[in-house]
């Protein structure tokens, strides 16, 4: 799509587009700022495209959501598969808050790298 212009009092001005929204207001998470911040940085032209289309926010909301989703679905399965359970919790407290951030911390590492830096 090809960026246009109107002439308004002797200078031309790049016609923009608003990010379309549902009208809520509405915040953006972790993974969608990091997923901002990937594009701002690495994909400029990328970036920019969303920009000037509108496109932006709703990318980077969908981003947001698929990751967390993807993130409480692999910890749930993770967890299940290494055995960490309420019995776990209830026997050692300390075992089980040191084997669930170690879960969190493999479950983001492995949606930052397939849908944030792809």
């Amino acid at each position: 799509m090809a960026l246009t212009y109107s002439k308004q009092n002797g200078y031309l001005v790049p016609n923009l587009k608003m990010d379309e929204t549902d009208g809520k207001a509405q915040t953006l998470g972790r993974f969608g700022r990091a997923r901002e911040k990937y594009l701002m940085e690495h994909r400029k032209g990328l970036y920019s495209t969303m920009v000037l289309n509108g496109k932006l926010w709703k990318h980077l909301t969908e981003i947001d959501k698929a990751a967390q989703a993807q993130v409480d679905a692999l910890m749930a399965e993770m967890a299940r598969s290494q055995g960490v359970n309420e019995a776990l919790k209830a026997a050692n407290q300390m075992d089980w808050v040191q084997k669930m951030n170690n879960i969190r911390l493999a479950a983001e590492e492995v949606v930052l790298n397939d849908l944030i830096y792809s």
